[in-house]
């Protein structure tokens, strides 16, 4: 979703008082008593003077959305609890990007483990989703018993979390156990496998292992497959609104597919619905 506002007060100024000012002699200047009425201004541009404010506004504003920044709404659990369902994010567009005749100028940055990235879906590019980057290109990634390892070596993951307490073979011992899940793709079912050696996955280049910090309710890297370098849209900047779902915390449960009921709903309960300690917080 891409939203902008921006009141803008516009006071209306009273027009200069006509007054009698009294002027004194000076050199080579005729003393008269008093000075002639204040001329009047007349307001200059009207109509095109308008358009053209309008013109640059929007100019300026599709400029920021296509190569700055986008806004996206976060609408599933997969990444909990860093980022929550209700957030409404910023989304960096510059800093991942190609480096090209700008690289010495502007900030890029290398992708690297650990990352939270915004990319197009590979399933369907017209999807965005939203991930933290597990491995990148050469490294070998598996799972042991649902804990990451990379090139041999256990990562610290202080941000995820483990909400079911089942035993899945092939979310948990990813790629090591050849069993087929129902969520994985036909696709990726024969692609994985042949990227395994020793039980691992091999990372090719260009390409990034992606997981949910919502470890065990996450569709990401393990069901659908790597996600391309020219996939990759930016890393998400600040939560700049958060609301609470209808039917959290009490509240009056409202049906999802019922998107006005929804809107209403939250304008009426803003107080309520709003997650101000999440608001303007900066995603690291």
């Amino acid at each position: 979703m891409n939203s902008l506002e921006n009141p803008l007060p516009d006071p209306l100024k009273p027009s200069p008082a006509e007054t009698q000012i009294p002027v004194t002699a000076s050199a080579g200047v005729p003393m008269e008593g008093t000075a002639s009425p204040a001329k009047k201004t007349e307001p200059q541009g009207g109509v095109p003077a308008l358009l053209q404010s309008i013109s640059v506004t929007l100019t300026i504003v599709i400029f920021v959305i296509t190569f700055l920044v986008q806004a996206f709404q976060i609408p599933s659990e997969s990444m909990e609890n860093t980022l929550l369902i209700g957030d409404f994010l910023l989304v960096d567009k510059v800093q991942y990007g190609p480096k090209g005749v700008f690289g010495g100028l502007l900030p890029y940055k290398k992708i690297e483990r650990g990352d939270i990235v915004v990319f197009r879906w590979p399933v369907h590019p017209e999807e965005h989703f939203v991930k933290r980057v597990a491995a990148v290109p050469g490294d070998r990634v598996r799972l042991v018993n649902g804990a990451l390892q990379v090139n041999g070596v256990r990562v610290t993951e202080d941000y995820v979390v483990h909400k079911l307490h089942n035993r899945d073979l092939y979310r948990d011992e990813f790629p090591s156990v050849r069993m087929d899940a129902p969520q994985v793709t036909a696709k990726w079912w024969t692609e994985f496998r042949q990227l395994t050696r020793n039980n691992e996955l091999l990372v090719p280049e260009d390409h990034y292992f992606v997981l949910g910090d919502n470890r065990d309710e996450s569709l990401d890297s393990r069901y659908w497959g790597l996600v391309p370098r020219e996939n990759i849209i930016g890393r998400p900047l600040l939560i700049y609104l958060s609301f609470k779902q209808p039917g959290e915390d009490g509240a009056v449960q409202v049906a999802a597919d019922d998107k006005i009921a929804r809107f209403a709903y939250i304008i009426r309960h803003l107080p309520q619905m709003a997650r101000w300690e999440r608001t303007l917080r900066v995603i690291k």
